[in-house]
């Protein structure tokens, strides 16, 4: 068994590390910030404590075998219940959230090896996730602004007159339309047109001349 400093280094440094990751979802006022985070963390390396060291008293007793990774392998799964609940499946086959669940599975991972008194790899583990999730966010912004689909939503009150309205929606360039749809919402209908590539310019000209048509009641772009 190892010493109660050990024990209390391991978990505190564990509720540090926790901390770290955790700070950076709470600035954008995500459900799961630091708190949540510590709590992964500091659990999971006590889980591997426990795991590790918690049954060295049986060990050696006849007709009895361990296995010393049994409970610290059951928080890898069991961390998937808590990452499901911070995915929002939102309208129009959006999802948010997965980059913060990914963040707890990897907190639970560092909180093990901590844990286990494998600090280095803890510490490296950190580092790299704030910089994934922080400094690596610029980058993300400009491919994702270069290559990103954008999708037009149309609401309006009849689809008597839909053709026409599609028809000025072509005359931008039908090659970059990249996906269509039409469904019912609450008495409106909706149609749904994701370009593959923007020509805000052109496309403003046409979302004028759209809003001005006495069948649609709104026009705005997803996000």
């Amino acid at each position: 068994m190892i010493s109660y400093e050990q024990i209390a280094i391991r978990i505190a440094i564990a509720a540090v590390y926790g901390a770290l990751i955790g700070l950076e979802r709470e600035r954008k006022n995500w459900s799961a910030g630091m708190r949540t985070h510590m709590m992964v963390c500091v659990g999971a390396c006590l889980f591997m404590i426990v795991s590790a060291f918690g049954f060295s008293d049986v060990l050696g007793t006849e007709n009895v075998n361990l296995d010393p990774s049994r409970i610290a392998a059951q928080v890898v799964s069991g961390i998937g219940f808590i990452g499901a609940g911070t995915i929002l499946f939102l309208k129009q086959g959006a999802i948010r959230g997965l980059t913060t669940a990914a963040g707890l599975w990897t907190v639970a991972a560092i909180g093990l090896a901590t844990g286990g008194g494998m600090y280095f790899a803890a510490g490296i583990t950190t580092v790299l996730a704030i910089a994934i999730l922080w400094a690596l966010q610029p980058i993300e912004r400009i491919l994702t602004k270069k290559y990103k689909k954008r999708t037009l939503n149309i609401i309006t009150s009849t689809t008597r007159n839909s053709g026409h309205i599609l028809n000025e929606l072509l005359a931008v360039d039908p090659e970059e339309i990249y996906d269509f749809s039409l469904e019912k919402q609450d008495g409106n209908y909706l149609i749904q047109l994701t370009f593959e590539k923007v020509d805000l310019e052109k496309i403003e000209g046409v979302i004028e001349i759209l809003n001005k048509h006495p069948d649609v009641s709104g026009i705005y772009w997803a996000r």
